[in-house]
């Protein structure tokens, strides 16, 4: 399969997927809930799970695992060699509260390994992708340049660090894992996928991530953080696993911009309660 070719099309379904979620948006014609796990979704997170349920398999007639369909059990899914891992809305929350940190992932998956990435934002027409082997790009304002994580002069010491948190996280739950020598200075954004595409360009250091999320939540976003020249791994530094277990729930993660720091001695504390 060339997955470069199919990148315009996987594009284009997440532009559509977030023009459909945008007149919701913008109409307040919806409804929200609380799913099982106490998380909410509303009519945009199923309208666009519907659609691209049905646009991605237009693309490449595999299955299509997302959010608002993951009831498939181990066994199916061992026998899927590639698969599409879709978050139709990513930032629930920040939808409902109107701060417009909101997004559409898209990732396909090749053997246990993300080889394509796609997020859009819709609000600010802001889009990130990403192919394995072939470089991470950021499109806004019309324009397209090619993006790459913050790195740091291995020769000099480590000061302060950029970190991108969430509205509603305990800010105090993360510093409490990070050492307190460094200064630091605090981001926030809603969408956990917007949070690492910020730091895939450049624009922090490190998001942490103590609370659960899913697969779903970081397969777009780690081939382009991966692409920009950084990394997702749990906390304690290993990489994330895709389709490799009973669960598709995530451990907590870092994304890290600079994969060359100590971050052994930049990190402490790695258990501990975590936030949603």
């Amino acid at each position: 399969m060339d997955v470069s070719a199919l990148l315009p099309s996987v594009i284009l379904a997440a532009r559509e997927s977030g023009a459909l979620i945008l007149s919701l948006y913008h109409s307040g014609d919806y409804q929200a809930q609380n799913k099982d796990d106490n998380s909410p979704v509303t009519d945009a997170d199923l309208a666009a799970h519907l659609f691209l349920k049905q646009a991605l398999r237009e693309i490449a007639d595999i299955p299509v695992l997302s959010e608002e369909g993951c009831e498939v059990s181990l066994a199916e899914r061992n026998s899927w060699p590639r698969y599409w891992l879709v978050d139709p809305l990513d930032g629930t929350q920040e939808f409902i509260a109107g701060s417009g940190d909101f997004s559409t992932m898209i990732a396909l998956i090749e053997h246990g390994k993300p080889v394509l990435g796609v997020v859009f934002g819709p609000v600010n027409n802001l889009l990130y992708y990403a192919v394995s082997g072939h470089g991470a790009f950021k499109e806004a304002n019309g324009q397209t340049q090619r993006i790459s994580a913050s790195h740091y002069d291995a020769s000099q010491p480590l000061r302060a660090l950029r970190i991108t948190v969430s509205r509603r996280q305990n800010v105090d739950w993360v510093r409490a894992r990070l050492i307190t020598d460094l200064e630091y200075e605090l981001v926030p954004l809603g969408s956990s996928s917007l949070k690492s595409c910020l730091v895939a360009e450049g624009g922090a250091d490190i998001y942490m991530r103590i609370g659960p999320t899913g697969e779903w939540d970081t397969g777009a976003t780690q081939c382009i953080v991966e692409e920009a020249g950084g990394r997702i791994v749990d906390l304690y530094l290993q990489p994330l696993s895709y389709n490799q277990r009973d669960t598709l729930i995530n451990p907590n993660f870092i994304t890290m911009g600079d994969p060359e720091l100590n971050w052994p001695e930049i990190l402490c504390n790695p258990q501990g309660n975590g936030d949603k």
